[in-house]
């Protein structure tokens, strides 16, 4: 074990993601979600397959011995994907950031509906400290409470995070049955694969015309996401998921900093304190989990932020 090769990783990893969706974010006004989804997917296939190649495990790690599966799997995670670059333009990063906390906390429901895990009373009661989290985030989108008027631009981005992390939780349950037959390596490509030609169907929807510099912004984003992807699975070679999972919320220090100095997002402390309850909640859950037995290595190799 390397704890600290394996947390370097997984932050780098974390800094990645959150840079890759900052790309996103700053052309999301103007570029269409299916089309920011494109370059996200597309651009990261070289980088994975350079990978492979340089292992030496291409033909070995794009093998895929349930192939329906791995459609089932792009299908979820390229609506989510989606759903998450859509909010961007409704919300600020660092909130998009919070509200996406609740994938974690869904996916452990998900497990007990769909694969007949059992749930205890400790992570029920994670799982509920973690919702009122997310409520407290919630809750100046939805009503006038706070701000004293509404704003349904924001609450209709609130709602598109939500509906992203559901189908994030929903992934990543399908990653878990998955990563019995399947090489952690044909689960990137083939997600990355499947999102790619998934998003080149929406462009008879409009796509926009790309200056330079949006292009590059999203041609950037689609490399970064191949990077994240290979640094988030290196790191849990190295240590347990007990050990690197937990640095996930990380994430939200990286949102913070960049919504401030990039975008001028101030968070309120409403937003903090919600994201501080849903980051304890999670944190929890690992816990719990790796009291329990319950090995999400390999499947928290292969979630991204995004989908």
């Amino acid at each position: 074990m390397q704890p600290f090769r394996a947390i370097s990783l997984k932050l780098f990893s974390v800094m990645v993601f959150i840079t890759m969706i900052s790309l996103i974010k700053a052309t999301a006004d103007t570029v269409p979600p299916g089309q920011a989804v494109f370059f996200r997917s597309a651009f990261a296939i070289p980088v994975i397959c350079g990978w492979l190649m340089l292992r030496g495990e291409l033909r070995t790690g794009l093998r895929a011995i349930s192939p329906l599966g791995h459609l089932w799997r792009g299908l979820i995670g390229t609506t989510a994907m989606g759903l998450m670059f859509a909010s961007l333009a409704y919300l600020p990063l660092p909130e998009v950031t919070a509200l996406s906390y609740a994938a974690p906390l869904l996916t452990v429901i998900f497990a007990a509906v769909l694969l007949g895990e059992r749930l205890r009373l400790f992570r029920i009661t994670a799982v509920g400290l973690g919702l009122i989290g997310v409520l407290v985030v919630l809750e100046p989108r939805l009503t006038m409470l706070s701000s004293g008027q509404f704003e349904p631009e924001a609450a209709f981005g609130a709602g598109l995070v939500l509906l992203a992390a559901g189908f994030i939780a929903l992934a990543q349950t399908h990653i878990r049955k998955l990563v019995q037959t399947e090489h952690p390596a044909a689960i990137a490509f083939y997600f990355s694969l499947t999102s790619t030609i998934a998003a080149l169907l929406t462009a008879p929807f409009g796509w926009a015309a790309l200056s330079q510099q949006t292009a590059l912004l999203l041609i950037a984003a689609g490399v970064l996401g191949g990077v994240g992807q290979i640094c988030l699975t290196l790191s849990f070679r190295y240590a347990p998921v007990t050990v690197v999972a937990p640095f996930d919320y990380a994430s939200m220090l990286f949102a913070l900093l960049i919504g401030y100095f990039v975008f001028a997002e101030v968070p309120s402390l409403q937003m903090l304190i919600g994201a501080t309850i849903v980051i304890a909640a999670g944190v929890l859950i690992i816990w719990r989990e790796a009291q329990l037995g319950l090995e999400r290595g390999k499947a928290r190799a292969l979630k991204t932020p995004h989908g």
